[in-house]
């Protein structure tokens, strides 16, 4: 079953009281589109995607944008639970957030609390189950990514896709540390629910207008390589073409996994400095 979506845009100009003018305003300025597809293999989805949107300007400065998409891990029971709670508690939680608080240090308490989520809910079932999760929050002229487990985030920049995660394997673990590699490429060494407390990886980049963030599970980033991720979004000028694709290629050279994506593309953005914390606009 494939699910689908594409994003509206939203566009604005102006600048917050108290701070400085530019002579000509603009505002962060983004589209995206979204595709899940449970594969050639299972049986049922186990992915599951989210977003808050902002719905005008002011909150477009104020909170941003946020995307975040769970794995719910295979062999544990409840893996579509899991998956689906993580994301609802990570969204509603953005939702509710103070307005202007950091992202990364909000995507980091948010994630948190989706794990202790997860773990409760499980606990309450009397059931193990556990997910992945990646979320990335968009303002002003950078991005904070948050990431448990292996799904992953990649920046696609003039061609080039560079990964922003780094996965919760213990194969990347012991890798890592110089040990030999195993074959266990999917066992992870972190993941959501899995105990009360998990340790959580977030980086913050600055973006410029033509960037293209790509969040998946391993469904696509196991079959799909990152630079035929970038030669395939590179040639589709609309998005729900290039998930479209991404989703047909890795079914056509595998199948065997739940497969989702989400592609958020930078049409510009609003250039700001920080001081003790708050944005200004640079002129």
């Amino acid at each position: 079953m494939l699910r689908y979506s594409q994003g509206p845009l939203l566009r604005g100009a102006g600048t917050d009281a108290g701070m400085p003018r530019s002579p000509q305003p603009s505002l962060l300025d983004v589209e995206y589109a979204q595709l899940s597809d449970r594969g050639r293999v299972r049986e049922n989805n186990e992915d599951y995607l989210g977003s808050a949107l902002p719905a005008n300007p002011d909150e477009a400065r104020t909170r941003g944008w946020l995307f975040v998409l769970a794995d719910g891990v295979g062999g544990q029971e409840q893996g579509q639970v899991a998956s689906q709670a993580a994301v609802e508690k990570l969204v509603a939680g953005f939702r509710a957030a103070p307005t202007h608080e950091p992202h990364t240090g909000l995507l980091s308490r948010l994630v948190q609390e989706a794990n202790v989520h997860v773990y409760e809910t499980g606990h309450a079932s009397r059931v193990s189950m556990a997910t992945t999760i990646v979320a990335c929050a968009l303002r002003f002229d950078r991005v904070a990514v948050a990431h448990v487990g292996d799904s992953r985030c990649y920046l696609i920049r003039r061609g080039h896709a560079k990964a922003l995660t780094r996965d919760h394997t213990l194969a990347n673990e012991q890798q890592r540390v110089g040990l030999p590699a195993t074959n266990n490429r999917h066992l992870l060494s972190r993941s959501l629910g899995s105990d009360l407390f998990v340790a959580i990886d977030t980086s913050e980049t600055l973006l410029s207008a033509g960037d293209i963030l790509l969040l998946c599970s391993d469904g696509l980033h196991g079959s799909v390589t990152a630079s035929d991720m970038a030669q395939i979004v590179g040639r589709h000028p609309e998005l729900q073409n290039a998930v479209h694709e991404l989703v047909a290629t890795a079914n056509q050279r595998d199948g065997s996994d739940n497969i989702s994506l989400q592609l958020i593309r930078v049409r510009g953005v609003e250039r700001v400095g920080m001081y003790r914390g708050r944005p200004y606009k640079l002129r």
